[in-house]
């Protein structure tokens, strides 16, 4: 990952609503959610949740797929992962006793 990539990222994980929708998808895994539980789960107007959601996509932090008239969103796991990546890449200067085992990489 290339750092105009992170800081997008870590710009569109900045807010509250956003950060919260992203963790949401995160937990459902790879089945994502509709728009619809989204919104529910959040409790925020639809706009609001469309704002939130093109500033995740302009990221790259989540995707979505049309079902019918569903739209149906996923958290992007290889950007989420690539950008937990670099952030630890250098970690502890290769010590590597100083992240938790999930991130670790050094």
């Amino acid at each position: 990952m290339k750092l105009p990539n992170a800081l997008a990222a870590l710009n569109a994980l900045s807010h509250e609503t956003r950060l919260t929708a992203f963790r949401c998808l995160v937990k459902a895994g790879p089945a994502g959610m509709s728009v619809g539980e989204l919104r529910d789960e959040l409790d925020v107007p639809p706009a609001t949740l469309t704002a939130h959601l093109n500033v995740l996509r302009t990221a790259s932090m989540v995707q979505d797929q049309r079902e019918g008239r569903v739209i149906r969103v996923t958290a992007n796991f290889d950007q989420m992962n690539a950008l937990l990546n670099y952030l630890t890449e250098n970690c502890c200067a290769g010590a590597g006793d100083c992240a938790p085992a999930s991130v670790r990489k050094c």
